[in-house]
């Protein structure tokens, strides 16, 4: 799958040093652009040993001077979800006068770090400096909800999308790409800035239920009252007056959204960030949910399925079309949980196949995540169930 300023593919061979050369050259002239600004690559578990060496491969041959990524154990490649045996996924962007800046960051740096000076400090980047970043992480031995809250102080509002990376869960290793080093913990991460920004769409993979209320008494993650009622009860009449095919389709699949942004008028797909319900006590009328709502801020609940998961995708990128119709999208990178693909939708190259027939054809590689990164409202989180895109695309002041 390719455009004018990406191309993408998928080896799905074993390490053959020959064959890898001639496959990264003939990818490179299969780009119709003066030279490579960006290489995604994403590898699974079996080029473990041989990572370092396919980086180098992969690096001069294509001629990429910046290339970034991480395993996986399944990949995606133009519109294609290769979920089984995946290889290699490799793309190549033209990012016509893009800045890119490439960092390591380690756990101790996440330690270490005291405020958004720290980070100022040590990547050299001040916010007016970048319009978003990309980050592929180790999700064993980073604590990347610290690190997002931190880098949301340094450089929020603008996005982070990637995700966490997958591997050899029974020996929970996996590797981090950057350049020709191979890391087994920390994230990688790319400003990009210059006249390129990054676009995201983030799908958690649910369809608002019942309507938007108020919480009006939490304790840490336990809410008491909703609208000042019992929450339980609020949870209770919302399923209630759902018809019984959606009763049905709810049980066991009930989340909740809670607002980030309540400066907006009206909320909508996209403002919710979504975690669990844990629990509920029917007696106390509590529910427990996996997130540290607050008193004052707007909920609703959330039923995420396949139905829900594809009409959610189609919305939002429905909206991303009409929003980007007029400035030139480069390429993309789409980190997809693990828990969707096939085993949600029943049939594969679902996620992929509808950015393609909606925005495209564009260059897209990626991979299936252990939890994927990118923004509700003014901040980044780390998600679930999720379908996180990045787009680059032309800067506003680029495209009028």
């Amino acid at each position: 799958m390719s455009n004018h300023f990406a191309v993408a593919a998928h080896w799905e061979g074993d390490f053959d040093e020959s064959a890898l050369q001639k496959w990264a050259e003939k990818l490179r002239s299969a780009l119709d652009a003066p030279k490579v600004s960006l290489g995604l690559v994403f590898m699974t578990p079996r080029f473990f040993s041989n990572a370092k060496q396919v980086l180098e491969i992969l690096r001069v041959h294509a001629q990429i001077p910046l290339l970034v990524g991480c395993s996986s154990t399944s990949l995606i490649s133009g519109g294609e979800e290769i979920e089984q045996n995946g290889g290699i996924s490799l793309a190549l962007y033209n990012l016509p006068d893009a800045k890119l800046e490439p960092f390591y960051i380690t756990q101790e740096q996440v330690d270490e770090a005291n405020g958004p000076a720290y980070w100022h400090n040590e990547t050299g980047i001040e916010p007016p400096k970048t319009n978003g970043w990309l980050a592929f992480a180790d999700p064993f031995n980073l604590d990347c909800d610290t690190w997002l809250r931190e880098w949301n102080e340094a450089y929020a509002p603008l996005a982070v999308v990637g995700g966490l990376a997958s591997g050899d869960f029974t020996g929970r290793s996996t590797q981090v790409y950057l350049n020709g080093e191979v890391y087994s913990e920390g994230v990688a991460v790319v400003s990009v800035g210059g006249k390129v920004e990054v676009a995201s769409v983030i799908s958690q993979g649910c369809t608002p239920i019942g309507e938007t209320w108020t919480i009006t008494k939490v304790d840490q993650n336990l809410i008491h009252e909703i609208g000042n009622r019992p929450a339980y009860e609020v949870l209770i009449e919302t399923f209630g007056k759902l018809s019984p095919e959606d009763q049905k389709k709810c049980q066991g699949n009930l989340f909740i959204g809670l607002v980030v942004n309540e400066y907006l008028e009206e909320f909508h797909r996209g403002d919710f960030l979504i975690r669990n319900l844990v629990g509920v006590d029917p007696n106390s009328g509590v529910v427990a949910v996996g997130a540290l709502p607050r008193a004052g801020q707007t909920m609703q609940f959330q039923r995420r399925d396949a139905t829900a998961a594809n009409e959610d995708m189609m919305a939002l990128l429905n909206r991303a079309y009409e929003q980007l119709k007029n400035r030139k999208i480069y390429g993309g990178c789409l980190c997809s949980c693990n828990g969707r693909g096939s085993g949600l939708f029943g049939y594969p190259n679902h996620d992929a196949g509808l950015i393609q027939r909606r925005l495209g054809p564009i260059g897209l590689s990626g991979f299936f995540c252990n939890g994927e990164i990118g923004p509700i409202g003014d901040k980044n989180f780390l998600h679930g169930y999720t379908a996180s895109l990045a787009l680059f695309i032309e800067n506003q002041a680029n495209a009028n």
